[in-house]
C-alpha cells in the first residue's frame, strides 16, 4: 500500500452524445489532469446511471441518505473527491433530464443540514467546475444552470469556482478552439492551486 494518495476528480457527464461538443469541452479540461500523476479521474455518465427522480417522500428528512440506493455510489465518490466537474449541454434554458434528476436528488444533503442538523452534511470541502455547451447564445441559460448548482452546492460543502461556456454550437464548431483553450486554462489554474 502506498503512502501517497492521489487527488480525485469526479466528473458528472450529462450529455447523450458521447462524442459531441460537451465531450470535446470535457476532454480539453481533463487533458492536464490525465497528464498529472497526482490526480485520478472518475467519470459517471448520468445517462447511463439513470438516477431515479426525487419523489419528495421526506425519508431523507428523518434519516441521512435516500430511500433509493442508486445514488449511493455517487455519494461515496463525491465525499472522497477533491474536485467535482459537471459537464452538460443546455436544454431549454437548463440541464437535460438526467442531470436534473441528479440535481433534484441532492435534496438529501439539504435535509441532512436543515432537518437532521448536520453542519456541514459533507465534511470535506471541494471546488466545482461547470462545463456547458449551448446551441444558441443566451446568458439567461447560464444564470439558470449556475444558480441551480450553487443552491445545491451550498449544502454540499462545494464551491462553484469556474464555468466554461461553449455557445453557438448549432452553427458548427466555430467557437471550439476558444472554449477548449479556456477549459484547459481553468484546469491548469486548479492544478497550480491544489
Amino acid at each position: 500500500m502506498s503512502l501517497f494518495q492521489k487527488k480525485k476528480v469526479l466528473v458528472l457527464f450529462g450529455s447523450p452524445q458521447g462524442h459531441g461538443h460537451t465531450r470535446g469541452l470535457l476532454d480539453a479540461f481533463l487533458e492536464a489532469f490525465s497528464e498529472n500523476r497526482e490526480w485520478q479521474v472518475q467519470e459517471l455518465n448520468l445517462y447511463e446511471e439513470s438516477f431515479h427522480p426525487c419523489v419528495g417522500c421526506g425519508a431523507c428528512a428523518k434519516q441521512e441518505g435516500c430511500v433509493f440506493s442508486d445514488m449511493d455510489g455517487f455519494d461515496r465518490a463525491f465525499r472522497q473527491c477533491d474536485l467535482l466537474v459537471v459537464a452538460s449541454p443546455v436544454y431549454n434554458f437548463s440541464f437535460p433530464a438526467p442531470v436534473k434528476a441528479w440535481l433534484d436528488r441532492t435534496q438529501r444533503y439539504f435535509e441532512a443540514r436543515f432537518s437532521l442538523g448536520l453542519n456541514p452534511p459533507v465534511k470535506k470541502h471541494r471546488q466545482a467546475v461547470l462545463l456547458l455547451t449551448m446551441g444558441s447564445q443566451d446568458d439567461y441559460a447560464v444564470e439558470v444552470c449556475t444558480h441551480q448548482l450553487e443552491r445545491a452546492f451550498s449544502v454540499m460543502n462545494t464551491g462553484l469556482s469556474a464555468c466554461v461556456l461553449w455557445e453557438g454550437t448549432d452553427r458548427g464548431d466555430g467557437g471550439r478552439g476558444e472554449a477548449q483553450a479556456r477549459a484547459r486554462a481553468i484546469a491548469l489554474e486548479i492544478l497550480e492551486k491544489m
